[in-house]
């Protein structure tokens, strides 16, 4: 009985400090301002991984919500590793957003196509004679394409929209250039004229091709670029499906290129470790000759040298019998969530985005090329010089197939140890030619 009036007041104390917390907690959550209503009631929620061009996004949506009265939120989730977490663990719990992005190869695009997590946008592309169809470049539409018979079994069709276009070609120093005693107006054409560079590269000791390998998608661009140049896209294509091993003579010679451009002084000493955004550092500053890179540094070098004076050049050709290549399509593409309750008002906005004005606007503020081509005549000039690489461009995600990851990191490793002198271009080639075999025969069991 003692005990009981002092735990009865220490419970009245208790009671009291309750009702305080919910009246505190009433005053301050109540005052939080909410998130205010679109006029007509609509949102558009939209998922990005682009820091570059979070700004920008946001004003359109202010003019776009200005104009219609639908709110469009674009939500940023960096870097581009957490934002596909992010996408990934949406789709399995199902509450993807209106729109979004997949950063991924055509392979997995595919796994998302069939799960029923993408619209089909083909009827809207080609509504009013293909008006919308017909306002981008074909090469930057084919990149979300899926034509029929495809590897991936995934009903033809067009499943997403490019927002911007990219071209991954070679750049070039024009300061350097004339320190080494050539013609900043005339960059090297063949691979022969090619290697004279680095000869002069190493004669005045300075740094040639400069990239982010450490990265090996980038060698993997420039190493298919070299494939469709020396043999042709079909025997490139035929080797992706097991029908010409990696040990063919063409194959050697793509490989053989790397140590030519080692052994030329052409390579900057340390790339195989290096990231690509180290790699854009070095040639803004001045400390390598040549670049390969993507359009996207245009806005990179801007940024961290807006008196660098370079060029862009294509790929020097190594053979007469094919085209020279480079990868190129759309830079980024939205797609539209198939069981959004909002896809007729995701899909107009998007028809919005990719209209003229917006496009120029768009290439403008993010120095990107515009998925447009009404666009293409308001950007800068250096802009259009990546622009012309379109004509020759090329892309994984429009071969029809792909090679597998396996086969692909061996190969694009194997040429880190070529250029270090691990291993030369026929070792290379025969281990990726025995994973290529085993990777063939694990399919035929399943």
């Amino acid at each position: 009985m003692m005990e009981t009036t002092p735990n009865r007041s220490k419970g009245l104390k208790s009671y009291s400090g309750l009702v305080l917390f919910f009246i505190f907690s009433f005053m301050f959550f109540g005052c939080v301002p909410k998130k205010e209503e679109s006029l007509t009631g609509k949102t558009v929620t939209i998922w990005h991984w682009m820091t570059d061009r979070d700004q920008t996004f946001q004003e359109l949506a202010r003019r776009y919500e200005e104009k219609t009265g639908v709110r469009v939120d674009f939500e940023l989730y960096a870097p581009s590793d957490a934002y596909s977490q992010k996408v990934r663990a949406a789709a399995q719990g199902e509450n993807l957003p209106d729109i979004f992005g997949i950063l991924a190869e055509k392979r997995d695009f595919s796994s998302f196509v069939k799960a029923g997590y993408v619209s089909d946008l083909t009827a809207y592309m080609k509504e009013n004679n293909a008006e919308w169809e017909k306002k981008f470049f074909p090469k930057a539409l084919a990149v979300n394409e899926f034509i029929e018979g495809n590897s991936y079994g995934v009903p033809a069709g067009i499943y997403g929209v490019p927002v911007d276009v990219m071209t991954i070609t070679m750049l070039y120093n024009k300061t350097l250039f004339k320190e080494l005693g050539l013609d900043p107006k005339r960059p090297p054409a063949t691979w022969n004229d090619f290697l004279a560079v680095g000869e002069k590269i190493k004669e005045a000791k300075k740094q040639g091709l400069v990239s982010g390998w450490g990265e090996i998608w980038m060698i993997d661009c420039l190493a298919s670029n070299f494939a469709f140049n020396i043999m042709g896209k079909d025997k490139f294509l035929a080797t992706l499906r097991g029908e010409v091993p990696y040990t063919d003579p063409d194959w050697i010679r793509v490989l053989t290129l790397f140590k030519e451009m080692q052994d030329s002084g052409l390579l900057y000493n340390g790339l195989v470790s290096m990231v690509n955004k180290t790699a854009e550092q070095i040639f803004a500053n001045e400390r390598a000759v040549f670049a390969f890179n993507g359009s996207w540094g245009v806005n990179v070098y801007d940024g961290m040298n807006p008196k660098l004076d370079y060029g862009v050049m294509l790929l020097p050709r190594v053979s007469d019998k094919f085209p020279v290549s480079v990868w190129g399509g759309a830079g980024s593409s939205f797609m539209v969530y198939n069981k959004s309750k909002n896809k007729d008002e995701a899909i107009k906005f998007l028809k919005w985005l990719t209209e003229k004005e917006q496009q120029v606007f768009l290439a403008a503020q993010t120095k990107n090329l515009p998925a447009n081509k009404e666009a293409i005549g308001n950007i800068s000039p250096i802009m259009a010089q990546f622009s012309l690489g379109l004509e020759y461009a090329t892309h994984p995600n429009t071969w029809g197939f792909s090679e597998s990851s396996q086969v692909t990191e061996a190969f694009d490793k194997g040429v880190q140890s070529i250029i270090i002198g691990e291993k030369t271009p026929e070792q290379v080639a025969g281990e990726a030619q025995k994973i290529k075999e085993r990777e063939l025969a694990k399919k035929k069991r399943l």
